[in-house]
């Protein structure tokens, strides 16, 4: 028991030591933070995000966030860069260099290479009085009093900065940009996250049988139309309009009241309000109609309010939406 206090004494103690540094973030962002996101904003170029060790890690990650976010970016490693990868620069390109010491050897050779090309630099460094700091056009505060590490050694707290700095360009960037959740969407086209912001309801409808039946039909035909569809519920249709709906539930309920179902028709156990969607609504938006409403299907209609076909619940869980 004591062992488990610890683990979660310290596992509190880190998480209070980061989110203490992150807060402190917000204090020093100053005028060269505005001028970088000006600078990467105006620029005809990409990005370069370098660093080396741990901070190469983070870097790698706000490069990620960048071009998901409509920035375009490439990651450089810094002492590759030296090596040959230094060929990545292209002349409109602004480079941003994570350091937390800003004075490493790798650091000191390329910065002076990348300045006789013309480019920006930009720098996140925990000390702005290194070499980085100093020899960047822009310098962008990173300091943190300590990291989580109990020795105070392993990068931990330096680099959730690092990260929440980047995070907080692409952000910047992102509302400058007027990006969007379609523009968002283009570049997500895969997984579920893809999927809920460029899926809809049209997408989904086509797949499935389209159950229908009069008002007049008889009730073993309803019942045969919902098993055949295989969709629980049947739209009740009149030239092409929905006049209503019969689910599995209301066959169920009837039949818990009587057995003689053929002195009943469809008009007889419909309901009258069905919940239907636009097939041109997102998918993502089914989803929410029905939890809602607490209901697993709904009827599309077209623009003309003519019946479409039947959406489940299942074929959102089928893509990933649910």
């Amino acid at each position: 028991m004591k062992n488990t206090k610890s683990i979660i004494a310290t596992a509190k103690e880190t998480i209070l030591i980061e989110s203490k540094a992150i807060a402190n973030l917000s204090n020093l962002i100053g005028q060269d933070f505005e001028d970088a996101v000006t600078c990467i904003l105006n620029s005809k170029g990409r990005v370069i995000v370098t660093g080396i060790g741990k901070s190469a890690n983070i870097a790698t990650k706000i490069v990620a966030t960048f071009n998901s976010t409509g920035t375009p970016a490439i990651f450089m490693h810094a002492a590759d860069a030296i090596h040959g990868d230094l060929g990545n620069v292209q002349i409109d390109d602004v480079v941003i260099c994570l350091s937390k010491s800003g004075n490493t050897p790798e650091i000191k050779v390329l910065l002076p290479l990348i300045k006789n090309y013309g480019n920006k630099i930009i720098a996140i460094t925990g000390n702005t009085d290194s070499y980085l700091g100093e020899y960047a056009d822009f310098t962008i505060n990173a300091y943190v009093d300590k990291e989580a590490c109990t020795n105070n050694l392993a990068p931990t707290t330096s680099t959730t900065a690092q990260l929440v700095l980047g995070d907080a360009l692409a952000v910047c960037l992102l509302n400058l940009r007027g990006f969007t959740s379609k523009d968002f969407a283009k570049y997500h086209p895969g997984g579920a996250l893809g999927k809920k912001l460029y899926l809809r309801v049209s997408d989904l409808v086509k797949k499935n049988l389209v159950p229908k039946v009069k008002k007049t039909d008889s009730i073993a035909k309803v019942i045969l139309e919902i098993s055949e569809k295989r969709l629980g519920a049947t739209a009740v249709v009149e030239k092409d309009k929905i006049i209503g709906i019969v689910t599995d539930g209301d066959i169920r309920r009837m039949l818990s009241k009587t057995t003689e179902i053929n002195q009943f028709t469809a008009s007889d156990i419909m309901g009258t309000s069905p919940k239907f969607i636009n097939k041109d609504a997102m998918a993502v938006e089914a989803l929410e109609l029905m939890e809602n409403n607490s209901i697993t299907q709904l009827l599309v209609v077209d623009n003309h309010k003519n019946y479409e076909g039947v959406i489940h619940l299942h074929d959102l869980i089928k893509e990933g939406i649910f």
